[in-house]
């Protein structure tokens, strides 16, 4: 199985926190599926991060600790492409959050299952695992 990260499971999973559904946690874990974080999810967390509304538990600069956490957790970068751009403007508004519109087209585009919490996401044509 292809996974895309969700930016909140990512997080979760690189701070080990308790969110993180267990069956989730087992199937990225699992060395059999490729997992990956798009480039919107570090974004998101950057920009969370730089307005205060996501704190960090690293002294090092946010983009560092990312990127060295996705390498630590074999977790491949998806590159954004113009085919999941393109999408974006066929999603129906179920989901207003710019980040995750961008993931779902993603998913869409390049056949994966999101791994999410997020209720709205499981409105779309998409794979989701939670």
């Amino acid at each position: 199985m292809k996974l895309l990260l969700d930016t909140c499971t990512f997080l979760w999973l690189i701070w080990d926190e308790p969110e993180l559904q267990l069956q989730a946690r087992d199937v990225i874990r699992d060395p059999d599926h490729e997992v990956f974080l798009s480039p919107v999810s570090v974004w998101e967390a950057l920009v969370k991060h730089r307005i205060g509304k996501l704190q960090l538990k690293t002294a090092e600069p946010a983009w560092q600790h990312f990127a060295s956490q996705r390498e630590a957790h074999g977790v491949e970068t998806l590159a954004v492409d113009e085919a999941s751009v393109a999408h974006v403007s066929r999603l129906p508004d179920f989901h207003r959050d710019p980040f995750d519109r961008l993931l779902i087209c993603q998913a869409i585009e390049h056949g994966l299952t999101i791994v999410t919490p997020d209720p709205l996401i499981r409105r779309y044509p998409v794979r989701t695992l939670w």
